[in-house]
């Protein structure tokens, strides 16, 4: 009863002030009808306070989302399910479920009556154009009656998860770089065997027999390391995201960033569709093995967290990448990059590997003048001739550019790549 008498609205407290107003009036007066009103007055919040208070701690609530999962731009169902475990029937239930400013507003659905034990379901879309993963809840129950007297508000503790994915992009089949046939089904696998008694090492798993720890990589890593007598042929290939501030220009879903985290979603779902062993690496020091079965819900919802790092460093993230690098093909989403920077990119190309990178021009994304312009295409056309040099094959990347029309370049061949870097070199040998 006192929860619903705080609940009054401002037409019940009216009615309150009013029939105080009328009882003193009564007594002055000595009027016995107007005493009779005032009683009424007064009666109609109490009565109201009681009805919606005894049935406030009585409802249970159930919500689901299809899907929990989803890619920018698209439409999420969130339906909610009330039920009135009371014996008496509710009156009008205002429905409000809290969802964070990227989701949209708020929705507000209104129930008329629910009776006793009685459920009802309703249901709502949201739709996310930034990636992420949002709170959907606490759903907010306000209870009134059905003279809006009295209104009392209840938050359900529950709250559930939508995680907005980055866009993945279908790519053409292309036969990438450095790879070879394999038997039976024909696929492009990478050789892993560089003889009979290959001494490549692997990091230690449970179950291994601790005479095959390679005690040099070991002490070099500073991981427990052992050494691979037998390896099969299988493709593997890397992801590499560069999540430096710096590297990276624009603001919103239209940033480099987020082109290159939609670029690294569609060529990680990719090649984990043609049969990849697959990892993904951020700067920001996401890691992860996306092997096993279920690896791209994984991967997708890391890329869906990633944000840029202000203390990334292109010298962590090769770092990173080299302390389980055991070759295959490294695919690299980089921003701009200084020449020293490009530099320290070809320590990724050790130990056999084959590296691709799509290199953004991220001035491309910002309104420049004329003079700035040059300038940030002749250290874009530097730091891509570095990398060319080093044995990289370079993808640039254009505000606005399309990812399927550049995925073919990766599949090219060494004769098509020194013919870039010959005339890049020409390029920056007439500027200067």
């Amino acid at each position: 009863m006192r929860a619903g008498l705080r609940g009054l609205t401002t037409r019940g407290r009216s009615f309150l002030a009013a029939a105080v107003a009328a009882a003193i009036s009564a007594g002055i007066l000595g009027e016995k009808d107007l005493l009779r009103v005032a009683v009424l007055l007064a009666i109609l919040p109490l009565l109201a306070a009681a009805y919606v208070g005894r049935s406030r701690y009585k409802l249970a609530c159930n919500r689901s989302l299809d899907p929990h999962r989803v890619p920018v731009g698209a439409n999420s169902r969130v339906v909610l399910r009330l039920q009135n475990l009371s014996r008496l029937p509710t009156g009008t239930l205002l429905l409000e479920d809290r969802l964070p400013y990227a989701l949209g507003s708020r929705p507000r659905v209104v129930l008329e009556r629910l009776g006793a034990h009685q459920a009802s379901s309703v249901a709502y879309t949201v739709r996310a154009d930034v990636r992420g993963r949002y709170d959907v809840g606490p759903l907010v129950v306000r209870m009134t009656d059905p003279f809006g007297l009295c209104e009392l508000s209840r938050a359900f503790p529950s709250t559930d998860h939508l995680t907005v994915i980055p866009q993945v992009t279908p790519l053409p089949s292309v036969r990438l770089p450095g790879e070879y046939a394999g038997s039976g089904d024909s696929r492009a696998r990478s050789v892993a065997v560089h003889g009979e008694d290959d001494a490549a090492t692997r990091e230690y798993r449970r179950g291994d027999d601790l005479r095959r720890v390679h005690w040099k990589s070991t002490a070099r890593t500073g991981e427990l390391m052992v050494r691979r007598e037998e390896q099969p042929w299988e493709s593997r290939a890397t992801v590499v995201l560069d999540t430096r501030a710096y590297g990276h220009r624009g603001d919103g879903p239209t940033a480099s960033f987020e082109w290159a985290v939609s670029a690294a979603a569609s060529i990680a779902v990719h090649l984990r569709q043609a049969g990849y062993k697959l990892r993904l690496v951020t700067g920001s020091g996401v890691d992860v093995d996306a092997s096993e079965a279920g690896g791209d819900g994984a991967l997708l919802d890391h890329l869906a967290e990633v944000r840029l790092d202000q203390r990334a460093e292109v010298t962590g993230l090769v770092q990173r990448v080299r302390q389980r690098a055991d070759g295959g093909l490294i695919i690299g989403l980089f921003g701009a990059v200084s020449v020293a920077e490009a530099e320290l990119l070809a320590g990724l190309r050790g130990n056999g590997a084959t590296c691709v990178g799509f290199l953004l021009d991220s001035s491309t994304w910002l309104s420049l003048p004329e003079k700035a312009r040059s300038e940030a295409e002749r250290a874009h056309g530097a730091a891509a001739l570095a990398l060319l040099q080093s044995g990289w094959r370079v993808v640039g990347v254009d505000h606005g550019s399309r990812l399927p029309a550049l995925w073919p370049q990766a599949g090219r061949g060494s004769q098509g790549f020194a013919l870039r870097a010959a005339l890049a070199e020409t390029v920056a040998g007439g500027v200067r």
